[in-house]
């Protein structure tokens, strides 16, 4: 029996801990009912039912639920979801347009270096001949570093 009582003491002792240390460091916009200071009162001069009082009453909500949209919304519904994708279109017509600028870059570089490629366009997703350029094979089957 009293192996119980001292365990049920040190289980109320490391609640109260537990409760006034939550307490201590959660946001204070989160605390509902009383101040800060009230509350750790009342935690620890009623142990058990302060620290349960803390949890239930006392501790707020999360700060990340959006204020006023508690229902599910469409995707064509949504004006967030629908801006998202105007601008995931304009972007890959801006990563298209630059690109293509790109390749007419490399294009013309080609022309003006001269030698055995001069004038020929570059492949699309190939360089142009360069034994030195990483991962192309030289004058042995091993791949350049």
């Amino acid at each position: 029996m009293a192996r119980l009582l001292f365990g049920l003491g040190v289980a109320v002792v490391i609640f109260t801990v537990y409760a006034v240390v939550d307490c201590a460091l959660l946001d204070r916009l989160r605390i509902r009912g009383l101040k800060r200071g009230w509350w750790i009162v009342v935690i620890l001069f009623v142990p058990v039912i302060g620290g349960l009082l803390w949890f239930f009453v006392g501790r707020g909500g999360s700060l990340n639920r959006p204020a006023g949209r508690n229902r599910t919304v469409a995707p064509d519904d949504d004006t967030e979801f629908l801006r998202r994708l105007g601008d995931d279109a304009v972007q890959a017509d801006r990563i298209r347009r630059l690109e293509e600028e790109l390749a007419e870059l490399d294009g013309e570089t080609d022309a003006s270096a001269g030698g055995p490629g001069a004038g020929r366009k570059a492949e699309p997703g190939k360089r142009p001949d360069n034994p030195d350029a990483p991962g192309e094979t030289g004058p042995s089957p091993r791949p350049n570093a």
